[in-house]
């Protein structure tokens, strides 16, 4: 069963979302909060496998409740949940240690398929925003790191495929598939990634192959 703890500020969002979650086989919802420091006490307290946080609620945003929750030992994954996508959330999520970036209006079947794929520490991107907000933000932002260039001239061809596809915000289930290769197979190349990329999570790696052009098909 996971686990999960939701935090906003608004009392129809969180029964909302309560419903749509408690429907689902192997989710039950453990606590609830109405800003982000009740949300890092509930999750200190219930050790919750996923924490489902509000971009922006009064006092403790979910992105300073993000910040503190992954400062502990054992966190739970953290998905930003936010009405607009905007692109300095997105980062500001990633920034954090936030597993993943939502917009509140995505379906009931997402958002529960989300939740799984969080649980077993997958990033959780969908395609919609990678493609309209990761896109837009980075004008702006200049060239990646020469060294993340060089470090990704060294990559074999898998690695950069599995790069690619990390890129379109696909969980490690979904690569495989995509790549006919085994699950475990991928969390090997991911592990590699981050090592040869420096970074720390998938976020992370998913917005540089934004940036590298890699996600949509680019060399």
């Amino acid at each position: 069963m996971i686990q999960v703890v939701i935090a906003d500020d608004e009392d129809l969002v969180r029964s909302g979302i309560r419903v749509i979650l408690e429907a689902a086989d192997g989710i039950g919802v453990v606590g609830e909060a109405r800003d982000g420091m009740e949300a890092v006490s509930l999750c200190e307290q219930l050790r919750p496998d996923v924490a489902l946080l509000d971009a922006h609620m009064p006092g403790c945003d979910g992105f300073a409740a993000t910040r503190r929750l992954m400062a502990e030992q054992d966190p739970p994954r953290i998905i930003i949940l936010t009405a607009f996508g905007m692109a300095e959330n997105l980062f500001q999520a990633m920034e954090a240690g936030a597993s993943g970036f939502l917009l509140k209006h995505l379906n009931p079947a997402q958002l529960v398929q989300a939740v799984f794929a969080a649980a077993v520490g997958n990033t959780v991107l969908s395609s919609d925003i990678a493609k309209k907000v990761l896109t837009r933000s980075i004008v702006g932002r200049g060239m990646p790191s020469e060294n993340s260039r060089n470090a990704l001239s060294k990559f074999g061809r898998r690695e950069r495929e599995v790069l690619a596809l990390l890129g379109q915000g696909m969980s490690n289930l979904s690569i495989s598939k995509e790549l006919h290769v085994s699950e475990s197979s991928v969390k090997t190349y991911v592990s590699r990634i981050l090592t040869k990329l420096q970074l720390e999570n998938r976020t992370q790696a998913a917005l540089l192959a934004v940036e590298l052009g890699l996600s949509n098909g680019s060399n």
